[in-house]
């Protein structure tokens, strides 16, 4: 079990113990929590919730406020402090949560619903232009065309913060596994900012607070370039990142080669993590001081991932000195 008097107390009052819910460190990283719900919790939200499919979910925002409020007061309103308090704790911030039942592809809706409980909790996830809701869904094929790498499989992902040509806030992100088929390989691949080991020789570099543009591919309906640096720094004055190596645009030889140089350093990381994910569960991170990535498949005719994401700010505490939104 987790002691939960590790986590601060800052943003909302923590309880002296839990309820509905398991905590525990996880064996790739201390920094990261492994939160598992029992069955018998997860049969019981999903009934709370049945009169509402995910369509309704997505037509009234509201609703996933309510259905946040019914999974929190199965656990006797415990599960919300914890969240909310973790995702702003600059040693952790990221959780794995798995559901216990909901591993089957058919069970895709209740996943959804599942999913956007434990983010509205301490959060609201943004409108997703990709996809034209509050969450994405995205398959994965042996053969591809996309124009970037989120659905390319035979090559690695790498480490990146999501938003970073949108121009709402990402405090958040989460992943979720729908569905898996003749999969090989494919982890997740996790960085902590302060286990990056040249963090500190990028963020003091004058290159690091130079504004950048950011431009998304036509999949991802964004228009309008965005205009930012690639560090900013936390409530505390720390460092911050906001950076993707497929869509920042430098616009001379010499920030494409100090760019060149961050990336491979973040690369090469010896702090990165390879995390599996299993069909269910679902990673939800910090996205300002963790960097996700993906690492590549094995090759076969009918591979196939199907994946949920949604990202979005927190509504109970912040990570940024200067949040756009709130």
């Amino acid at each position: 079990m987790f002691d939960l008097t590790q986590l601060p107390d800052t943003a909302m009052p923590l309880p002296d113990d839990i309820s509905g819910f398991t905590l525990a460190a996880s064996p790739q990283s201390s920094r990261l929590l492994q939160m598992t719900f029992p069955r018998e919790i997860v049969d019981a939200y999903l009934e709370a919730v049945r009169e509402w499919p995910v369509q309704a979910l997505e037509y009234k925002s509201m609703l996933r406020f309510r259905a946040a409020k019914f999974l929190d007061e199965l656990c006797d309103n415990t599960l919300q402090p914890i969240l909310v308090n973790a995702m702003v704790d600059r040693a952790t911030g990221g959780f794995q949560v798995t559901p216990e039942g909901l591993d089957k592809p058919e069970q895709a809706d209740d996943m959804v619903k599942f999913a956007t409980a434990v983010a509205h909790l301490m959060g609201r996830s943004n409108y997703d232009a990709m996809s034209g809701q509050y969450y994405a869904r995205f398959v994965v094929k042996n053969v591809d065309d996309s124009d970037s790498y989120l659905k390319q499989p035979h090559r690695v992902m790498e480490l990146h913060n999501d938003g970073t040509f949108v121009e709402q806030d990402t405090d958040y992100v989460l992943m979720l596994k729908i569905d898996e088929q003749n999969m090989a390989g494919g982890n997740s691949l996790l960085l902590h900012l302060d286990d990056w080991e040249d963090l500190e020789r990028f963020h003091s570099h004058p290159m690091a607070h130079r504004e950048m543009r950011w431009t998304a591919p036509p999949s991802k309906n964004v228009a309008r370039d965005i205009f930012h640096p690639v560090f900013d720094v936390d409530t505390d004055g720390r460092p911050l990142m906001a950076y993707i190596d497929q869509f920042v645009q430098p616009k001379n030889f010499e920030e494409g080669n100090w760019l060149t140089d961050l990336s491979e350093s973040l690369e090469n990381s010896p702090a990165i993590i390879s995390l599996p994910n299993p069909v269910g569960s679902f990673l939800l991170i910090n996205n300002h001081f963790w960097l996700h990535g993906r690492d590549c498949f094995t090759a076969h005719p009918d591979l196939r991932r199907e994946l949920m994401r949604q990202r979005g700010y927190f509504t109970h505490a912040k990570t940024l000195r200067n949040p756009r939104q709130v």
